[in-house]
């Protein structure tokens, strides 16, 4: 196709006003919430195009490792047609050409027979689609080189104008905008993917079980009838665990198809929701063939499974949660009474655990009154240059029989008994004593303390008084005292914890969200919450430096806390190998068996104070 004719005397004020109406008209198109990259880049190119009146717009990316020059988007406005058959052509850039786009605005050339350099380098290219003139875009990001896109003459040689040039700038500008538009979709999508699944599974995660679960309570039409929850616990034996567990997924998934939402719930352990009410005999049919299903996941192997059902008329009120919590305990009775191959309803009325709760907030309230709780700190250092720059505060138990109860045994009597209120202003005030002490090593930043606070501390209108007490009467400097707090904790009452976050950063302590990237965690939250650091999950730690997805997650993670000036530190880390892959990721700070274990606080002192000499 010849070039279009034009008028001589056609003023470039003229032309450079049509082609800002061009790109205004674009932008209304282009950037829109349903626009696809794909749609993006066609409707740019068919602009392009016309504007410009030449036969060929076309849009290549550049892989940088390769220094290789891909098309991504190729558009003949003689024909009309967008992607030809083989228009995924590629060109080596590392050449004169390739340079030159390194170094410019735009790239043109009137008549490209005539360039020895561009014929050395595309002259194949030319000579196969006819062209005679150029005049290409370079494509940046962040000011790094991602890609060019060539509006290319057919026929005959072609002069551009300056106002041609400037229109053809604005489409890399606008080709550039895509992409980021595209990239930063296509994070999100992801990020919010991994919000609501579990990464080793692939399988959705309790948050996304208690959407699928608060969106079915409703009334049933039937007392027989209503929503169903199973809890599927597993016991693994010798092997490995990750690939236990991963196969029990991949054989529930493949039996349960679509009849029900599967997700893994806790390490060791899966929960479901049925997509149609059950009555109580198909309920247990169905969970003995869910215990079957993962027992034969692995023929020979010492893997057991209880089940526990539950189901929503026997809540006192429509909860998601108490569907689920319900189900658990229900599998835990199992387990406890030894049948680990059989299968057990929830049992509202059930008093044996109840008994079991009674015992451990008795004994915990003795302890407390006794002095056998204690507190223990686990180091944090600074990734940079492996100094302990604080503790994180962990409370423990010494028992009658003398050994240490995991917190795992009576946190949660505590948090339910409200106990945790009592006991957490003491090991707060015995923390922040302890920390006024410790001394930094000279030119060294002041030694920081991190204590826990629970959901039930926060729904507590004196928190804010228990924290300044702590301070006044230890002498610790505020901002030493870092609070950590899981994004649980904010749910029952959010506007509430808000305002107590904001009343207790207003005393000058810093405020952490423990435990980030599982639970409710999300991006979204992080500029409506009043918090100065984030602590990254274990979970997305432990397959460090191996595992893409961890190390993408991680990177994302610190990538939004530094625009949001959030401080980051990890937990969890158990190697040399995790420590190096997360100071390259951007991670200030790390604690974990790598560093040091919970400690008493002697043994923290020891440590504080450094080897001899």
């Amino acid at each position: 196709m010849q070039q279009s004719a034009r008028k001589p005397d056609e003023d470039n004020g003229d032309r450079a006003r049509r082609h800002s109406q061009a790109l205004v008209a674009l932008a209304r198109q282009v950037w829109t919430g349903h626009s696809t990259l794909e749609s993006a880049l066609a409707r740019i190119c068919e602009i392009a195009a016309d504007t410009l009146e030449v036969e060929r717009v076309n849009v290549w990316r550049l892989h940088p490792d390769h220094r290789v020059l891909r098309c991504v988007h190729a558009y003949d406005r003689r024909s009309g047609e967008h992607n030809p058959p083989g228009y995924d052509e590629a060109f080596d850039s590392d050449n004169d050409y390739g340079r030159r786009l390194d170094e410019v605005r735009v790239f043109d050339d009137v008549d490209v027979r005539h360039s020895p350099a561009l014929q050395a380098a595309l002259g194949d290219y030319f000579a196969r689609h006819g062209v005679a003139s150029l005049l290409d875009a370079p494509v940046r990001s962040e000011g790094a080189l991602i890609g060019v896109v060539c509006h290319e003459q057919v026929g005959q040689p072609r002069t551009w104008s300056v106002a041609d040039q400037a229109f053809a700038a604005s489409i890399g500008d606008y080709v550039a905008m895509a992409a980021e538009i595209h990239r930063r979709r296509a994070a999100e999508r992801r990020l919010r993917y991994l919000e609501l699944h579990d990464a080793q599974t692939n399988l959705p995660n309790r948050d996304h079980l208690l959407e699928v679960a608060h969106s079915a309570l409703r009334p049933s039409g039937s007392m027989d009838a209503a929503v169903t929850a199973i809890h599927l616990q597993l016991e693994t034996g010798d092997g490995d665990r990750a690939a236990q567990l991963v196969a029990v997924s991949a054989l529930l998934r493949e039996a349960l198809g679509g009849d029900a939402t599967l997700a893994r719930v806790r390490d060791d352990a899966f929960a479901l929701v049925p997509h149609r009410s059950l009555r109580e005999a198909e309920a247990l049919e169905l969970a003995g063939r869910c215990v079957e299903l993962a027992e034969r996941a692995l023929a020979g192997g010492t893997l057991r499974a209880s089940a526990g059902i539950a189901f929503s008329h026997d809540l006192a009120a429509p909860s998601a949660d108490m569907l689920l919590r319900n189900a658990e305990l229900a599998s835990q009775r199992v387990r406890s009474l030894g049948r680990l191959e059989r299968c057990e309803v929830f049992d509202a009325g059930r008093h044996r655990e109840l008994l079991e709760r009674m015992h451990i907030e008795r004994a915990l309230r003795d302890a407390h009154e006794r002095g056998r709780l204690h507190v223990h700190y686990q180091p944090v250092v600074d990734l940079a240059d492996g100094r302990v720059r604080g503790a994180e505060a962990l409370l423990r138990w010494h028992d009658d029989s003398g050994g240490w109860r995991p917190t795992s045994d009576f946190i949660d009597v505590a948090e339910s008994s409200g106990l945790i209120v009592p006991v957490g202003r003491w090991m707060l005030g015995e923390a922040c004593k302890a920390a006024a002490a410790w001394r930094a090593a000279p030119g060294s930043p002041p030694i920081e303390l991190a204590v826990n606070i629970s959901a039930r501390q926060v729904e507590q209108p004196g928190l804010v008084d228990d924290v300044a007490r702590a301070l006044d009467a230890s002498g610790l400097p505020p901002e030493r005292l870092w609070l950590e707090l899981t994004e649980t904790a904010l749910l029952p009452d959010a506007p509430f914890a808000i305002q107590t976050l904001e009343r207790l950063r207003g005393l000058g302590v810093r405020v952490a969200l423990d435990d980030f990237g599982i639970g409710h965690s999300s991006f979204a939250r992080l500029k409506r919450l009043p918090i100065d650091g984030l602590k990254i999950d274990r979970s997305f730690v432990a397959g460090l430096p191996d595992d893409s997805v961890d190390m993408a997650i991680v990177t994302a993670i610190v990538m939004i806390a530094r625009k949001a000036g959030i401080t980051v530190v990890a937990e969890g880390v158990e190697t040399a190998g995790q420590a190096q892959v997360l100071l390259k990721c951007g991670v200030e700070g790390a604690q974990g068996y790598h560093y040091g274990r919970p400690m008493p606080l002697a043994d923290l002192r020891e440590l504080l104070r450094g080897p001899p000499g």
